[in-house]
């Protein structure tokens, strides 16, 4: 008895050893990216790798940082990202199970009353039976591969969902950052606007007494309170885009604004982002979360495809325990009580109506899906990278012209206000004046966020840096 049993349990394990070797699904290659190797009008993005700092250093601006880490702390859409690895983790770890045999222990014990016409001896009696046994139930040898493709693309997909989570993590300090720089740039706006309402309602004021005076007429009294009252709803607008992206930032930091945070209300103040280097290869673009898990989903469909064949071939499953069986409870681990049992089966498929070779070809048809989707998604985030260059490469001319258009608007507009007060010039020639000035300051704005932005977007587009 105990060399049997020695030698079921030395077969049981060599049976299961080889079969955790075995897989039918086709040798994974990677596609090719279908993107050329540089960005041609990209502005610096070719040639030999270089490194930059990760976010803590790329968004140097102290109160920004302290945003990004108060979301990374808080943010509810994150906490969900990372809990779904949790739970594709333990996903993967039952499927993983499966290629070893749940081994487990069980006690029982049953009574039973015989009656005197079903007995021997034309006596009713009790018959009472008990057991105690340890083994293994209907456990599948993977011979083909089946259980073990499933278990590898039960890994995939707990890879692409971290690499998703990786995602929302970037996705959320890119859009911390330009929410603050958006809300800097609002305060920035409402200020100017103020002070430009409180510039034309002393002009508006001028007038009206110009016009008691009989100086000025009343075309220009309703000329100068038309642009005055544009500028207070104006000061409306811009103080409700204010409160908006503070409720927007809270939002995103899953609490209240720190109480500590500076109250920035020029961009200008906020420390610059770092700039990118020179000499990146469009090769980056492999390390950027999402592709990374479209890539590992590519993986999961085409492990997939081994588990579809392997519903081909026979499945053995096996079924087997060692134990005692006895009359007497006393008994039950006396000598020569001890019993086994060992039940395999073979399922062989031969007709089912197509369902396997159905099976087989929407697997394949899912692997050619996360093909296209793999190098869609290559292809998307190139665009990104690209059109964020394109812009970068004009962006410190434009920048260069709104300066020079502000300053020459800043001029005229002196200048335009000088001659009206001295009786020179008409109050319709003050009046272009100030709203081109208004105007140039609200670009020159824009532009200055355009430019930082720009530089997140690129933080972004390459997968949360470029180091």
């Amino acid at each position: 008895m105990p060399k049997f049993r020695h030698s079921v349990i030395t077969t049981v394990l060599c049976l299961v050893l080889f079969a955790q070797g075995c897989t039918m699904a086709p040798k994974y290659e990677r596609p090719g990216m279908p993107v050329p190797r540089d960005y041609a009008r990209g502005g610096g993005l070719h040639g030999s790798p270089a490194q930059v700092p990760v976010w803590r250093q790329f968004f140097r601006d102290p109160g920004m940082q302290l945003l990004i880490e108060t979301a990374l702390a808080n943010n509810r859409d994150l906490r969900i990202a990372m809990l779904n690895i949790e739970k594709v983790r333990a996903q993967y770890r039952i499927q993983r199970a499966d290629l070893l045999p749940t081994v487990a222990a069980a006690a029982s014990s049953s009574a039973q009353r015989v009656p005197r016409e079903m007995s021997m001896t034309g006596l009713p009696y009790i018959e009472r039976q008990y057991s105690a046994s340890l083994g293994f139930s209907a456990f599948e040898l993977d011979l083909f591969g089946r259980i073990r493709s499933l278990s590898e693309a039960a890994l995939e997909t707990y890879y692409s969902v971290e690499n998703d989570a990786q995602t929302a993590q970037i996705a959320l300090v890119a859009e911390v950052a330009g929410v603050y720089l958006q809300l800097i740039a609002d305060r920035e706006l409402l200020d100017i606007t103020r002070a430009t309402y409180k510039n034309r309602k002393g002009q508006y004021e001028l007038v009206a007494n110009k016009f008691r005076s009989g100086v000025a007429s009343q075309l220009e009294v309703s000329q100068a309170k038309s642009i005055m009252e544009e500028a207070r709803s104006n000061v409306a607008r811009y103080a409700t885009s204010v409160g908006q992206a503070e409720n927007y930032l809270s939002l995103l930091l899953g609490a209240p604004l720190p109480a500590g945070l500076p109250d920035i209300r020029k961009l200008s103040r906020v420390e610059m982002l770092a700039d990118i280097p020179e000499g990146l290869p469009s090769s980056l673009l492999e390390r950027r979360p999402d592709i990374q898990a479209a890539e590992h989903r590519l993986k999961a469909a085409n492990a997939n495809i081994g588990a579809a064949r392997a519903n081909f071939f026979p499945t053995i499953a096996l079924t087997g325990a060692l134990g005692t069986l006895s009359n007497e409870s006393s008994q039950l681990f006396a000598s020569g009580s001890g019993f086994w049992s060992f039940l395999p089966q073979v399922s062989l498929p031969i007709f089912d109506t197509g369902r396997n070779i159905a099976r087989l070809e929407m697997s394949e048809a899912d692997r050619d899906i996360a093909v296209a989707d793999y190098e869609r998604t290559i292809q998307g985030a190139f665009r990104e990278v690209a059109d964020t260059l394109v812009q970068r490469q004009h962006i410190g001319e434009q920048m260069a012209a709104e300066t020079a258009l502000l300053q020459s608007t800043t001029q005229a507009y002196n200048l335009a206000s000088a001659r009206y007060e001295v009786g020179v010039d008409s109050y319709l020639n003050v009046l272009d004046a100030q709203r081109s000035l208004y105007s140039a300051q609200q670009s020159h704005i824009s532009t200055k966020l355009l430019r930082e932005t720009n530089a997140i977007t690129l933080f972004k587009a390459l997968g949360g840096g470029w180091q």
